[in-house]
């Protein structure tokens, strides 16, 4: 049987799903849910993988996953494998304990982030394990509306400043997003017999279509192509779209702001596999926080200017014109 397609690239997006073989319990009692989610949070850190929202049911779990890395495969061996080995070990048991490898869903990123956050977070609600989703111990819910130091190392706030930019009103902004049912859209997706791959917008569907080959033709490929956009790819488009020195992009002055070069920080992080001390080489940046810190300015800036967002896609579409 042929392996299901993995589309991996910097900056995807993925609701990561498993569910034991058989469908049998793979938490059996609270230590296990605890183990696994260190060994998430661990996975995270050691693959530089970002956790937006997780909830784990008794068979199952769900997680809502950006890869700045592109990296998806081996973070996911990683936490199925290592937390079969402490199951097995613990529970007296041997062989396989998941159905499989794991199922992974290609999100757009936009709204559909959102709409994959609220399913990951009414799980439990939507199963009538709880009457309020506050009941649930073992999801991220409670980690959005809490300020405790505990939640940091969850990626919320990518999702909040999607629902408001204004910092006091994003817990409401959230409470009232959880407390509506998902759409129609959403639900029949969810309760397809085969999952879908993808869940985007047409235009988003083709993207990756484009970008990826066809991808029935792909169907026997055990790992997808990825996708790696050239530093100097990037500098060249940027430098074209804002008709800009190639020399100003590479290098900064301190105190003066350099939004193109900001821009193109922002575009090798998602859109490359380049890693943070590489794109920090390219543009002339010695330290890592620096690189990360100018592509998360951008991100936050494109949550509020609308002007910036079409010239960022703008640009993703030129670099994916440049690749075919």
């Amino acid at each position: 049987m042929s392996r299901p397609l993995r589309i991996e690239f910097s900056g995807a997006w993925y609701h990561a799903m498993n569910r034991g073989r058989r469908r049998e319990n793979i938490f059996l009692q609270s230590d296990d849910f605890e183990a696994f989610l260190n060994i998430v949070r661990e996975s995270a850190d050691r693959w530089n993988v970002h956790v937006a929202a997780y909830c784990l049911l008794s068979n199952h779990y769900h997680l809502l996953l950006q890869t700045p890395e592109g990296n998806l495969a081996r973070c996911m061996r990683h936490i199925n494998g290592v937390y079969t080995q402490r199951f097995n070990r613990i529970h007296g048991q041997d062989g396989q304990l998941f159905r499989g490898r794991y199922k992974a869903v290609l999100v757009e990123d936009d709204s559909h982030l959102l709409e994959v956050m609220r399913y990951i977070h009414r799980n439990p609600l939507n199963a009538g394990l709880v009457r309020h989703l506050d009941e649930y111990p073992w999801s991220s819910h409670t980690g959005y509306l809490s300020c405790a130091k505990q939640w940091n190392w969850l990626e919320r706030e990518t999702l909040l400043t999607m629902l408001t930019t204004k910092k006091s009103q994003r817990k409401q902004a959230y409470l009232d997003f959880v407390s509506q049912n998902e759409p129609q859209q959403i639900s029949s997706f969810y309760a397809m017999k085969k999952l879908a791959s993808l869940l985007g917008g047409e235009a988003f569907r083709d993207w990756v279509s484009h970008r990826f080959v066809d991808l029935e033709l792909q169907r026997e490929i055990p790992e997808a192509k990825k996708l790696a956009n050239t530093p100097q790819g990037i500098i060249v488009q940027v430098c074209a779209y804002f008709d800009q020195d190639e020399a100003r992009l590479r290098h900064s002055r301190r105190g003066i702001e350099n939004l193109p070069r900001d821009i193109a920080i922002y575009l090798a992080r998602s859109t490359s596999r380049m890693t943070l001390g590489e794109i920090g080489a390219v543009f002339g940046v010695a330290n890592y926080s620096t690189v990360s810190s100018a592509a998360e300015r951008i991100k936050i800036r494109m949550a509020k200017d609308a002007r910036l967002r079409q010239d960022v896609e703008s640009l993703k579409q030129l670099l994916a014109k440049s690749q075919r």
